[in-house]
């Protein structure tokens, strides 16, 4: 989900009521008819795993990094039987997951907002709660990396994966500050920032937002996930079968935006300075030339729709391939900008 959207939770708890998903209303219509084995690479509260079942969907693999959606999911999915079949698991692997060729893959990236309304699970900046934003619950939090990065790292993290421009201030005073005192929870964290940096204007998202994203991101490695998982869909679907990515910030849009551009052939003439690369036929033909937007109507629901962008593409019968990943845009901490 959006990172803007720990700032705007939806309630105390969602999963008594079923969760309807940005997006899934334009992208059921641009991928019907829908039938036979789809995956949910996302799964979440489970909205899109449940729109592709009562859309016609044999049957759907719900994979998910995080324990507490798949015991959700148990729960949920009890009407639909063996027509879903949850996995623990990380969609980078999807390839694995499934015995037969794919129909359909959806990835819906990002924090959900399941994860973002438990304050013990560390994602939101305006609820307290332990720096943990651990989507797999496994493994190093973000209170480590910000106890135990050194300042250059911690603002290379905050420039290339939040677009903070006030990175290196940020990351000087969490350096200052943990020389006193560990930092150990979400509004701590949330306040060193908000002293750091201008007070914000009506209108404009809360300060610490980019620092946040950016913290959740290197975490969970989601950009490279996010390559192999793209990578994965193309080994694992079927010819005609669908790939449909939901984004929520321009960085994961740029990237999907530029691999399946690449994968469907579209990468342009070159230049004397970055020559055309020579490839085979394409992997994928896009069915969106552009992003698909919220409409007005879903974004007055759902506020957390205003930045998402879909795009879908269609596997041709081409073999797969590993990408060719100079040119697709993915944030390189560790080469500090010069834009703060």
């Amino acid at each position: 989900m959006p990172p803007a959207a720990a700032a705007m939770p939806d309630g105390p708890d969602n999963t008594a009521a079923p969760h309807v998903p940005v997006l899934l209303g334009p992208l059921l219509e641009r991928v019907r008819p829908v039938s036979g084995l789809w995956l949910d690479g996302t799964l979440g509260a489970g909205g899109y795993a449940r729109g592709l079942l009562d859309a016609g969907a044999e049957r759907v693999i719900g994979v998910d990094r995080d324990p507490l959606a798949l015991d959700l999911a148990r729960e949920w999915g009890a009407p639909y039987g063996d027509r879903l079949q949850l996995v623990h698991g990380n969609f980078r692997d999807l390839d694995t997951y499934a015995q037969a060729p794919l129909d359909g893959v959806v990835l819906d990236l990002g924090v959900s907002s399941m994860q973002i309304d438990r304050p013990e699970r560390g994602f939101s900046f305006m609820k307290d709660g332990p720096l943990d934003m651990r989507m797999s619950q496994e493994g190093p939090s973000a209170a480590d990396i910000v106890n135990a990065a050194d300042e250059k790292a911690l603002a290379d993290i905050l420039y290339h994966y939040g677009e903070e421009r006030a990175a290196r201030r940020i990351a000087r005073a969490i350096v200052a500050e943990r020389a006193r005192a560990p930092i150990e929870s979400t509004l701590q964290l949330a306040g060193i920032i908000e002293r750091v940096l201008p007070r914000r204007k009506p209108g404009q998202s809360h300060p610490a937002t980019r620092s946040f994203q950016a913290l959740r991101i290197a975490v969970n490695n989601e950009f490279g996930a996010l390559i192999e998982g793209l990578e994965a869909a193309e080994r694992a679907l079927a010819p005609g079968g669908r790939l449909a990515v939901v984004t929520f910030h321009s960085l994961e849009d740029r990237v999907v935006k530029r691999f399946l551009a690449a994968r469907a052939g579209k990468t342009g003439g070159g230049s004397r300075h970055a020559p055309e690369q020579l490839r085979g036929a394409p992997q994928f033909r896009l069915l969106t030339r552009r992003a698909v937007s919220a409409g007005e109507a879903e974004v007055a629901r759902n506020p957390r729709a205003r930045s998402a962008r879909l795009r879908i593409a269609e596997r041709t019968d081409a073999p797969p391939g590993p990408a060719e990943r100079a040119g697709l845009g993915i944030p390189a901490p560790g080469m500090i900008g010069d834009g703060f």
